[in-house]
């Protein structure tokens, strides 16, 4: 399943969101798309429900003003407070927990900054910014990105100089500058696994439960356009937390890494929903 590039999701509209009765535009992250999961997602839902999923894949801040401007019937994002503002201004019909994974701070083999073994994100993010290591940042308003300023605020720092790099790029692209550059990330643990065996990358900082990181799935409210596949968003947020698609997720991964990449939350929702 290959994800649309964002600016084509518009042109969509002239035919509806998804483009017809039976097709559904689903706005989601970068991340899901990075790690594979989208991959078995959509071709499994596009058979049990007769419906055909139109992917764009996007950082959480650019799918909910997406959603927000009515160009998307569904969106699967990861940042939960931004989610609840988007909910509250009226965007969506309903906001339901679907899984989570977790972030973890990755960097060079060498780590100038000396975070390796660290569990406490605030504190890996002071010794970045005294080591002024090299730090690849998304910028993008991603729900990474914002996970990201969030950490730096509890560090009680803001961020600025020639070490700190902004990407402007989506998860996995962000990762190939950090390998590139010999820099340090924030990614979510899916997208590590799923392509850091071809980065010079290590895992250097996780356990922190700052670093919990949960999706929702929204269906976007119909008032936002006449054009919204009101249906085919809710069957797609009904099947996600079904129990087909929370097994599908927590299978996925087991097979290539040992364990899952995301953690089904449907039935026990993480505690930071």
């Amino acid at each position: 399943m290959k994800a649309l590039a964002a600016g084509f999701a518009s042109a969509l509209l002239a035919l509806g969101c998804g483009g017809g009765a039976r097709d559904v535009l689903l706005v989601t992250t970068t991340s899901t798309q990075d790690s594979g999961l989208m991959d078995v997602l959509v071709p499994a839902f596009e058979r049990a429900s007769g419906y055909h999923v139109k992917l764009v894949a996007v950082g959480s801040g650019e799918a909910l003003a997406m959603g927000a401007r009515g160009e998307a019937d569904v969106l699967l994002t990861h940042s939960p407070a931004a989610e609840e503002e988007w909910m509250a201004a009226g965007n969506g019909a309903d906001r339901l927990a679907v899984m989570h994974n977790d972030f973890v701070l990755v960097g060079p083999r060498a780590d100038p900054a000396a975070l390796r073994g660290g569990h406490d994100a605030a504190l890996a993010f002071q010794r970045l910014a005294a080591a002024a290591a090299l730090f690849a940042s998304r910028a993008d308003d991603s729900g990474t990105h914002r996970k990201e300023l969030a950490l730096w605020k509890k560090a009680g720092l803001e961020p600025a100089g020639s070490w700190y790099v902004k990407a402007g790029l989506g998860q996995a692209e962000t990762l190939r500058l950090a390998s590139e550059r010999g820099a340090y990330a924030l990614t979510d643990r899916g997208t590590f696994r799923a392509v850091g065996g071809t980065l010079a990358l290590e895992l250097l900082v996780d356990g922190d439960p700052l670093l919990l990181n949960p999706y929702h799935v929204m269906p976007v409210a119909p008032a936002r356009s006449g054009r919204i596949n009101a249906a085919g968003g809710r069957a797609f947020a009904d099947w996600i937390v079904g129990d087909e698609a929370q097994a599908l997720i927590a299978r996925f991964g087991v097979d290539r890494f040992g364990e899952p990449l995301f953690w089904p939350d449907a039935k026990a929702p993480s505690p930071s929903r």
